[in-house]
């Protein structure tokens, strides 16, 4: 089985590119979207610049994990990105690529097509290694499946949430 390392979706959403940016560039506020992302323990309290670093909380069924963050893009209405390099159970102690995740915002004839990537940098990780874990991780999915799960999830809150605060 060939091992999917990047996963991708998109969506439009009826708001500038700029507000767009300004709601996904605020690490902290990842919890209102995501399925798995509960917001973060430590970081800024605002919009994450270059280099900043945080850890994220979350959570998969009944187990619970943080990850130390660095954000690797931060271009406002364009690209935000952010590199996973540590994860814990209650501190992230174990270090080693684990992932990374980027939104890029487009301008659109109704509004911003966000498109959110998530890309596995277990790459010294064998294939059969990785698979084995991923299914044991995710209740029989790999991480690529259950990722593009979470991203289509992600951007429908997403969505909703920023069309709701942009006509209220």
């Amino acid at each position: 089985m060939t091992r999917v390392f990047t996963v991708s979706d998109s969506i439009v959403i009826g708001i500038s590119p700029d507000a767009a940016y300004q709601a996904v560039s605020r690490p902290g506020d990842m919890g209102r979207w995501s399925p798995e992302n509960l917001g973060t323990t430590s970081g800024p309290d605002g919009n994450a610049t270059l280099g900043t670093t945080f850890v994220g909380r979350n959570k998969r069924g009944g187990f619970r994990w943080v990850t130390r963050c660095t954000v690797t893009a931060a271009d406002p209405g364009r690209r935000f990105a952010f590199r996973v390099h540590a994860i814990g159970r209650t501190r992230p102690r174990l270090r080693g690529p684990i992932a990374t995740w980027e939104y890029r915002f487009e301008p659109a004839d109704e509004g911003t097509r966000v498109t959110e990537t998530w890309t596995d940098d277990r790459r010294a990780w064998p294939t059969f290694v990785a698979n084995a874990f991923d299914r044991i991780a995710t209740s029989g999915k790999t991480f690529a499946d259950y990722q593009a799960r979470n991203i289509a999830k992600t951007l429908h809150n997403l969505k909703r949430e920023l069309e709701q605060d942009h006509a209220a």
